[in-house]
């Protein structure tokens, strides 16, 4: 399972807010290039990122910090945050950014979602934010009458390449994630699913990791690699490719050798 670091923009700063509110929101470093470059360093092998302005105002505005970022790194970045036409895609996929996360529009112009995967295959990807298994839109200020499993279906149906799902009331309250929301997801799914929200401990990563066989193929984590909750390297260790379990440790002449 990938762990994918998470760097949330707002003002051209890392933040993190909690349960989406943007009054509650904590400045972690006012260089997000910085931050990029620290995960990397211990083993990130993808960034997600949101443009926290470009979700509540529905147009990119941290694209500076978004291109730094994406030049600075070696690794697949992926963006989401106001994405609701051609042009704003279109343009993050001719900086470097390797996926575009459609949120809003994936509830409001489907026909847009349809066009672009035909357009960037395998380069865009949806993001499903539920509340209360509602899906929310418009920087998570709204919340719609959609159910978060039926859009899911639908987009896989579209064309996209996998649903980043995000339970808003787990998300930087570090509670662990919603595990059976994410099951009845994945097992109805037909393209991968990345969870999102929650992720406090080692212990919510192997839990995830339980759900790998259903299709859940990555973790976000934000609040807890900021804190220290979670250390991202071990974290990539525990679950991510040569995992701990799946590589037999070096006993050298002890007598389980």
């Amino acid at each position: 399972m990938e762990v994918i670091p998470a760097i949330d923009l707002l003002d051209g700063k890392c933040v993190r807010l909690y349960q989406g509110d943007y009054s509650q929101s904590q400045v972690f470093d006012e260089n997000p290039v910085a931050v990029a470059k620290q995960w990397v360093e211990q083993g990130a092998t993808r960034l997600h990122l949101v443009d926290l302005d470009g979700a509540k105002t529905g147009e990119s505005v941290n694209l500076k910090s978004i291109e730094a970022i994406v030049q600075a790194v070696p690794i697949a970045v992926e963006v989401g945050g106001g994405l609701r036409d051609r042009t704003s895609v279109a343009t993050l996929l001719n900086i470097g950014v390797r996926w575009a996360i459609l949120g809003t529009v994936a509830v409001e112009k489907p026909e847009l979602v349809e066009e672009l995967c035909q357009e960037f295959p395998s380069k865009i990807l949806v993001g499903i934010d539920a509340r209360n298994g509602k899906v929310a839109t418009r920087g998570w200020l709204e919340t719609s009458e959609v159910s978060a499993q039926n859009l899911a279906q639908q987009m896989a149906e579209l064309g996209v390449a996998e649903i980043i799902y995000t339970d808003i009331h787990r998300d930087g309250t570090l509670q662990g994630p919603n595990l059976e929301a994410l099951r009845e997801l994945a097992s109805n799914l037909s393209i991968p699913a990345i969870a999102s929200g929650g992720v406090s401990s080692l212990t919510d990563l192997f839990s995830l990791l339980a759900l790998e066989p259903l299709g859940v193929r990555g973790a976000i984590v934000g609040r807890a690699i900021y804190t220290g909750d979670v250390s991202l390297k071990e974290a990539i260790q525990a679950v991510g490719s040569g995992r701990y379990q799946d590589v037999p440790p070096d006993l050298g002449n002890t007598t389980f050798a």
